[in-house]
């Protein structure tokens, strides 16, 4: 399977919206800055990559959005 397709399914999976994240990773693929690994993650290496992702801080941007979508919610409840 492509990245591109593979984007796509997370991107229909996860993201309602556009996502300038996701697009820039599908841009990255297709200009060849981004090539698929010549073999696949061994499943300590996507524990790890989980672990050090988890463990990152979360971005004020990411705060702002989850707030929003947050509001927009209890706000549709209310009506």
């Amino acid at each position: 399977m492509s990245p591109t397709t593979i984007l796509e399914r997370i991107r229909g999976l996860f993201a309602a919206d556009t996502s300038e994240h996701l697009d820039s990773i599908n841009d990255a693929f297709v200009q060849g800055a981004l090539k698929q690994p010549v073999r696949p993650m061994s499943d300590q290496e996507l524990a790890r990559a989980i672990r050090e992702f988890h463990s990152a801080p979360v971005s004020d941007w990411t705060l702002a959005k989850l707030s929003r979508r947050f509001v927009e919610a209890c706000g549709s409840r209310d009506d």
